[in-house]
This record gives C-alpha cells, structure tokens and sequence, in this order.
C-alpha cells in the first residue's frame, strides 16, 4: 500500500520541483490541469457506464453523497461560525473590486460543466459497450491513472510557482486558522459519515479530505476505491462549492471567516472573485492563504488515508 502511495505522489513532488522561471509557461500548464480534469472526468463517467445495475448504482451514490455533503457541512458550518466570533475578522468596506466577476450564475455553470462532462462519459461508456462489449472499460481505467499522474505534475508545479511564499503563509493568522478549522471539522464529518455509509474509518476521512477540491478528490478516490465512491466524493465536495455561491454574499459581512473557510480549497480560485466582490480586498488575502494551504494538504492527505 505505502510503495502505491509513493507512486502516486510522486508525480506531485516532482512537479513541485520544477521552477518555471518564464511566466509565460504558466499559461500551458494551467490549460494542461484543465485539460487532465477534463479527461479524467469523462473516462470516470465511461467507468460509471460499467457497473452492474447502473440505475440502482447511481441512486445509491446520489443517496450517499448526500447524507455525506450534510455530515460535513454541519461540521464546517458548526466550527467555521465558532471561529468566526473569536477572530474578529471582518470584510472590507468596498463592496465591489474592480475586475471580479459579478455573475454567480456564470461561476456555477462553469462548475456544472464538470457534471456534464460525467454524464456525457456515462453515455459514451454506455454506447461502447453497445458497440464492442465491455472490454474498453478496464481500458478506460487504466487510461485514467496515467492521466492522473500528468496531472498530479502538472498541480504540483502550480502550487510551487503559484507566487505564494512561505512566510505569507505562516504570518497570515487568519488564513492558517480557517484553513486547519475547515480541514479538522472536515475529517470530523467524515469519521462520523463513515458508519452511516458502511465504509472503514480511512475511507470516510479519505472522502472528507477533498476539501471542496471536487475535480481532484473525485479522481483520486475514483482511482483507489472505484468509480461509484469517486462519483461520491466527486458530488459532494461539487455541492461544497455551489453552496458556497449562495452562502457568501449572505453571511460575509458578519461572519467573515466562516464565508471564506466553506469555500474551502475553492476560495482561492473558483469562489475567489465572489469574495473579493462581497468582502472586499481584505479578505482576498485570507482566502488565497486558507484555499493555498488546503489545496497542499488534500492530495498527499487523501493518498495516505487510503493507505492505512
């Protein structure tokens, strides 16, 4: 189990080696993450497509993410409001930041897209098998590990070159201590979801440790556990992120660190502009800090889990 584990981080380590001095390359390597997601999403939708009593599969993975995204928001929502009273950070008095997108609409269709990608990969998988059997299933499998690897490369080599210091980290109080309260009452709901969904200890925590970062979590879990439990994780760390939409212009202004913390690894990308529009600059900082340091900790903390 633990030379799988080396395997597959691997590829993550050695992108976050790689310093890319010309920032003009960051350009490929971000359409290549994108890309990877893409393809790893569709060939999870062909791997969907292969499993016995698909109609019954797929209601028991809606049913679980479910009852797993409401285990874990109650415990995101419970500690992330405690820590909120006790910080004392609040938004800033600029409502709107120049530049930041203003339609949350066009933000969760962008999310949505992703589901659509699954379900066009389900009907591709499901037409295939019509055609030629179910040999290109395994094929599909075996395809997605290796797009896996290109992209656990190409994240690490985001996460170094992404002009985020260490010390920012470390001296940014606000941003450490939601990230470590979001990532703790996570792993919480997961170890409380996992006899709820007849999984082992690990693989409730395993599932809990996306932290919202739903394009990864899905892959990484799909690739160990099988497509039905990454459809699981897939689903609920998706439904972190669209939630978290709706949340944060409602609660922002008086519970800052709770409207940053949910968005999770999210919040310093896909939920970042509808922070920067409803709390300001002030908490752009905070949000790029706490969604940083979960997005670093998620991928070699869902390998380990599922190592033990």
């Amino acid at each position: 189990m633990l030379s799988g584990l080396l395997i597959v981080l691997l590829p993550l380590v050695l992108g976050y080696l790689v310093r890319v001095r010309n920032p003009r390359w960051m350009a490929p390597i971000n359409h290549g993450v994108n890309a990877a997601i893409y393809v790893i999403l569709l060939l999870m939708g062909v791997s969907l497509a292969g499993l016995d009593d698909l109609g019954g599969q797929l209601s028991r993975l809606g049913s679980q993410a479910l009852l797993l995204f409401a285990v874990i928001s109650t415990c995101n929502l419970a500690a992330l409001w405690w820590l909120s009273r006790r910080l004392g950070l609040t938004a800033g008095t600029s409502a709107v930041v120049a530049g930041a997108p203003t339609s949350k609409l066009a933000a969760m269709l962008g999310s949505l897209s992703l589901v659509a990608v699954v379900v066009a990969g389900v009907v591709i998988g499901l037409l295939l098998e019509w055609l030629t059997g179910s040999g290109l299933f395994a094929l599909a499998e075996h395809l997605a590990e290796w797009v896996l690897y290109a992209l656990l490369a190409l994240i690490g080599c985001q996460l170094r070159n992404s002009g985020m210091p260490l010390r920012q980290i470390v001296l940014n109080r606000f941003g450490l201590a939601i990230a470590l309260t979001l990532a703790a009452s996570s792993l919480i709901g997961g170890l409380l979801a996992a006899p709820l969904l007849d999984l082992a200890w690990n693989q409730g925590l395993a599932m809990a440790a996306g932290f919202g970062w739903y394009s990864l979590s899905g892959i990484l879990i799909g690739d160990q556990l099988g497509p039905l439990l990454g459809g699981v994780a897939f689903f609920n760390d998706l439904a972190r992120e669209l939630l978290a939409f709706v949340l944060i212009p409602l609660v922002i202004r008086r519970h800052a660190a709770l409207a940053i913390g949910y968005g999770g690894a999210t919040s310093m990308d896909f939920t970042l502009p509808v922070i920067q529009q409803h709390g300001g600059v002030a908490c752009v900082p905070v949000a790029v800090v706490s969604g940083f340091i979960l997005s670093l900790l998620s991928p070699p903390l869902i390998l380990f889990l599922l190592t033990l």
